[in-house]
This record gives structure tokens, sequence and C-alpha cells, in this order.
């Protein structure tokens, strides 16, 4: 190939001293050797990608060194997590007595039985456990089917559900849901978390318990309230998060699976009992010298 340089360089040494320059050329000559002279344009170099495989003897090849990833995770956090176990082993808190699991008729049919439960978790939502454990007592005791719920007038669904937070939406939510699982789901509930979070009313935390207590599924960590709080206090994650669903996020991301079924009910017991949204009882948490926040309060 030809440059540019190259060119003038030939044109300059084909002239010897005293020769005469060359005749002038015309136009339609001069555009062709200037069109014949025009840079290549280069093809980029392409980027080498480095891959790395594992071993066929089970171990790591010495090629997968430069991409192994350190998960971040928090400091101290197993110590936490065996502390607050320590703290909840008796069980008593509202949530082990009253939680959703609770509020269900155990000697009805396992399909009316997993109603209930998504009912009791669409009515605790911003709701004490007492207050829902109430709801549902006074529900079960009308006859607590999707048949029942549709046969029952706003008005009357109302007063048995009232005072659970936000009870007039959760009226709409749960007779539209009703209808839905009537028609589509034989009065059953659906049976994955993207279906489940489609009904009316529903949220990630509920679905995601809906999915473990009525299904016996482990799709993701329930974050309400109480684990959104305790989780920023004890940074367990990586940045300070604003809202349940980015703490959900953050948390999969380092917290091994096999701890993710129970993560929801030991926090929401310490939530309720030591560390509370207004003056935590820090002096009675064994997690006091290991707390990030423990200084704050």
């Amino acid at each position: 190939m030809v440059t540019r340089s190259q060119s003038c360089a030939a044109g300059a040494g084909s002239r010897g001293k005293g020769e005469e320059p060359a005749p002038p050329r015309n136009q339609e000559v001069a555009a062709e050797e200037r069109k014949n002279h025009m840079p290549v344009k280069r093809q980029r170099k392409a980027e080498r990608l480095h891959v790395s495989y594992e071993a066929s003897d089970g171990g790591k090849s010495e090629a997968a060194d430069p991409l192994a990833v350190t998960v971040w995770e928090p400091q101290e956090w197993r110590q936490q997590l065996a502390n607050i176990r320590i703290m909840r082993s008796r069980k008593d808190a509202p949530v082990d007595q009253l939680g959703a699991e609770h509020c269900c008729d155990p000697s009805a049919p396992p399909k009316v039985q997993r109603y209930q439960v998504l009912l009791a978790l669409m009515l605790s939502s911003q709701t004490k456990d007492q207050v829902t454990a109430g709801a549902m007592q006074r529900l079960r005791a009308q006859g607590l089917t999707v048949d029942s719920i549709l046969q029952t007038d706003d008005n009357t669904l109302g007063k048995l559900i009232y005072p659970v937070g936000f009870w007039r939406s959760k009226v709409k939510f749960i007779k539209q849901t009703s209808a839905i699982l009537q028609q589509r789901y034989d009065g059953d509930i659906p049976a994955s978390l993207a279906e489940l979070v489609a009904l009316p009313g529903v949220g990630p935390k509920m679905a995601h318990l809906a999915m473990a207590v009525a299904w016996g599924t482990v799709s993701g960590i329930a974050v309400d309230t109480h684990v959104h709080r305790i989780a920023n206090r004890l940074r367990w994650t990586k940045k300070m998060t604003k809202s349940p669903e980015e703490t959900r996020a953050a948390l999969e991301e380092w917290l091994p699976r096999e701890l993710w079924s129970e993560i929801n009910g030991l926090l929401v017991g310490f939530g309720q009992q030591i560390c509370l949204p207004i003056h935590p009882r820090c002096q009675a948490c064994l997690n006091q010298a290991l707390c990030p926040s423990a200084q704050s309060f």
C-alpha cells in the first residue's frame, strides 16, 4: 500500500537538480490522482477478551484468578446475627404468635388456608399484628372464603376489618383480588411471585411471605419496615437505603440464600421488642458494642 508520505518522497526523488517542473495537469487527472492517494481508514484493533474456565477436576484454573470477584458483606454481621438469635430465642414477640401463618384456620382445606394467609398479609400492611389478628378473627367467624367475601357488602366488610390501616382501600383491594382468584384460580392463590404481585393490594413483601407460608417456597427476602430499619442501623447495606424494596435487593446481594427464610421473622420480632422505631432499647441489646448506630440514641 502506498501512503501519502511515501508518494511525496517518491515524487521528490524523481527530479534531479536543474530539471524543469512537470507540466501542469488538467483538473480531471489531478482529481483522479487525489482519489487514488486517499488514506485508507484503518480498522480498530479488536480488544482481546480474557475468558477463564473451571478446571476439569473441579478446581479453579490459574486463568480464573484475575476474574475472582469478592462479594461485599458487612463487618461483624455473623456475630450480630448470632446475638439477635439469642435475643429472639424465647419466640415471644407479637409476630411469633399473631403473624400471618397463625391467622388462618388450620382445619380449613389447604386452598382456603392459602387464601386466608394472603388476606392476613393484605390486612397487615401498616398495621400492628394484634390489630390484624383481631380483624382476621372477626372475618373467620363469618366464614372466610373467597365466596363469602364476595357475598359480603363493602360496608359490612369495612366494619369487620376496622381499625386496620387504610381499611377503606383494603376493602376495595380485598374484593378485587377475591374476584380475580375466583375467576382465574378457582378460588386458590397464585403459586408464582409475579402473579401474586399483580393482584390488587399485594406488594413484594406480602408476595414473598405468601410464597413462603402458603407454598413453602423461598422466593426472596420479605422486607417490611422493621427489617428495613434494622438493616440500615446495622449497616447491612452498602449504602443507606430509602425503601424496603431497595433494602431487599441490597440484602439479597450478599446474605446467604439459606438465611433468607429466617431473616424476616427474626428481625421483625427483634424490631418489635428491642430495636424499636423510636427510643430503641440499646442498653438491653447484645449488639450494642457492634452496632454502628448505637451511639446515635
